[in-house]
């Protein structure tokens, strides 16, 4: 389809009429600008604004036949065209004589508001938000959200066309306040017309749509765990459902991935609760839970791709699971229940790179020799990065990292045989690197 900058700015099909149609018009042209547009030509005794799809549309009548023709004349000489708020305006005759306004759903107030949002991040807008946004002014019944050619939308049905109506009012043209989007959002507007229905239909509670007066509508599968549908975003990427527990794959993994390590490395974006560890098509995974899914969403954003180890050891590919509460019954070097910490530690299994002599009930000493898994061709150990990735300035933060039961050590250093930890490397391979982010944070 040709792009809007590729249009003809006039269209002869039409024979003259004194009612022209223009096109390309900015968002909510307003009747006073369309009256400026014609001035100079004659007399408009009639508009019609903001029609079409994208509302970008609008209709001009003047008094004389005469006085429409002396326009699109002038404009199609003319190397300036016809702008309004520095948009070009593409002009023809319309197939009407006259403009009848009668109303669209559109201008007739109703229970139910079309809401359309914009911003480069609209689609990661949840219904949640939408919901939180819109019951500050009364009891929301129905949401459903939708993507159409203007963008991704919604429908949102109130009790009455009152409480619509000051809503509309309060929110039309308003941003999404920042607190209520996650930090990765940018910046959304709300457009906000009356919509032609008085019921919304919804058959299920999901991502997608919810009724709030029905608590016994079945549950969509999607709504739960994501498997029931494939969300895709504007970039034509497939969107994960998000969790609050993470799905870890290790790939290169040339020195030891303990237990200990992986909670060091996750906790710097919040509290873990839990971890699980296990052995899935050759090579070693684990699930990670957080309380919440947005400290989820910051750490999987922070650490994809991202090596444990400098020189490209222990590279961290990260995806939300499906699961939301992991089910440890029992604490050792495979799987951790953090929520309890008292329970004893039980070493009933091996590393999972072979035997390795562990003493896990004594923190001062290390939990395995990290040399027995170094590079046999490589004389030199791989010294720690300052950071995840070459884009991350080696900085020194100026506020310490606090870990969870582990001090925060400066890339580039070791800590003491006194500051090790269960699962601390001592010797051999090199210390894993911490992210340089604060908590609940990434720069």
């Amino acid at each position: 389809m040709a792009s809007v900058s590729s249009q003809p700015q006039f269209r002869y099909t039409q024979p003259p009429s004194k009612v022209l149609h223009l096109r390309n018009l900015p968002w909510e042209c307003t009747e006073e600008e369309l009256i400026e547009l014609g001035k100079p030509f004659g007399k408009v005794v009639n508009t019609k604004c903001n029609v079409g799809a994208n509302r970008n549309q609008a209709f001009i009548e003047f008094a004389d036949l005469n006085q429409a023709i002396a326009m699109i004349s002038y404009y199609a000489s003319s190397s300036e065209p016809a702008q309004v708020r520095g948009k070009t305006v593409y002009l023809q005759y319309s197939n009407r004589q006259e403009i009848v306004n009668n109303k669209t759903a559109a201008d007739v107030a109703g229970n139910v508001l079309l809401v359309t949002i914009e911003g480069d991040d609209a689609r990661l807008v949840s219904i949640d938000v939408l919901h939180l946004v819109f019951s500050a002014f009364g009891f929301v019944h129905k949401i459903t959200t939708f993507e159409k050619t203007a963008g991704f939308q919604a429908l949102v049905q109130f009790s009455d066309a009152e409480t619509a109506t000051s809503a509309k009012t309060a929110l039309d043209s308003r941003s999404i306040p920042r607190y209520l989007l996650p930090d990765h959002v940018g910046p959304c507007t709300l457009r906000i017309t009356y919509s032609g229905h008085t019921d919304l239909s919804v058959k299920f509670q999901s991502h997608r749509s919810r009724d709030y007066t029905n608590p016994y509508l079945p549950v969509a599968p999607s709504a739960i765990d994501g498997s029931g549908q494939i969300s895709v975003g504007l970039d034509g990427k497939k969107l994960e459902p998000e969790s609050n527990v993470l799905l870890a794959s290790i790939e290169n993994m040339q020195y030891a991935v303990t237990l200990d390590v992986l909670h060091m490395v996750f906790s710097a974006f919040g509290p873990v609760q839990k971890i699980a560890m296990f052995d899935k098509n050759g090579g070693v995974q684990a699930l990670i839970q957080y309380p919440d899914v947005q400290t989820a969403v910051v750490a999987k954003e922070a650490l994809e791709g991202h090596c444990i180890y400098d020189g490209g050891f222990c590279k961290l590919h990260i995806s939300y699971s499906r699961h939301t509460d992991l089910s440890i019954k029992i604490n050792n070097d495979r799987s951790r229940d953090y929520t309890i910490p008292n329970i004893p530690i039980v070493n009933s299994q091996p590393s999972i790179l072979g035997q390795q002599p562990v003493q896990m009930m004594s923190p001062a000493v290390p939990q395995f020799n990290g040399a027995q898994f170094a590079p046999t061709d490589q004389a030199v150990m791989p010294q720690p990065s300052a950071g995840w990735g070459p884009t991350v300035p080696a900085v020194p933060q100026s506020v310490p990292l606090q870990m969870h039961n582990q001090p925060y050590m400066p890339p580039g250093t070791l800590p003491l045989p006194s500051q090790m930890g269960p699962g601390m490397m001592q010797s051999g391979a090199p210390p894993a690197t911490l992210p340089p982010y604060h908590r609940g944070h990434v720069q």
